[in-house]
Parts: structure tokens; C-alpha cells; sequence
């Protein structure tokens, strides 16, 4: 009886270190997709692109400046 209870509990415990792993995982491919994207965009605007610096995409001015001429405001 105690043994099968030990091991209910051995088994809840590798589920829950389960999910943190998927979980990690999962924060991790999010990360280096937001790294590449940022990177994306600092060389198509910086290098390829017609801009004066590729830090100024990711300046907050820029950005509504962009938004502004998509929306006609």
C-alpha cells in the first residue's frame, strides 16, 4: 500500500517536471523567434533597405511614423 502511494507521487512529480521542460522549451522558441524577428528588421531596414541606421527600426518614433503613413494618419 505505502509503496503504491510512493509511487503515485513519483509519478506526479515527473509529470510536473515534464510540463516545466515543455514549458521552457516553449518560452525558449519564443525568444529566439523575437531575437531573429528584431534582427529581420534591423537588416531590411538598416542594411538592405534605404534607412539611415539600422538601430532607428527599433526606436518608438519610427514606429509610428510607419503606422502613421499605413494608416493615413
Amino acid at each position: 500500500m505505502m509503496r503504491n502511494a510512493s509511487n503515485n507521487l513519483s509519478r506526479k512529480r515527473d509529470g510536473v517536471q515534464y510540463v516545466w521542460q515543455q514549458l521552457l522549451i516553449i518560452g525558449l522558441v519564443v525568444l529566439v523567434a523575437l531575437l531573429l524577428f528584431v534582427l529581420g528588421l534591423m537588416l531590411g531596414y538598416g542594411v538592405i533597405g534605404d534607412g539611415e541606421s539600422m538601430w532607428t527600426i527599433l526606436s518608438p518614433d519610427k514606429w509610428q511614423e510607419l503606422i502613421g503613413k499605413m494608416t493615413g494618419k
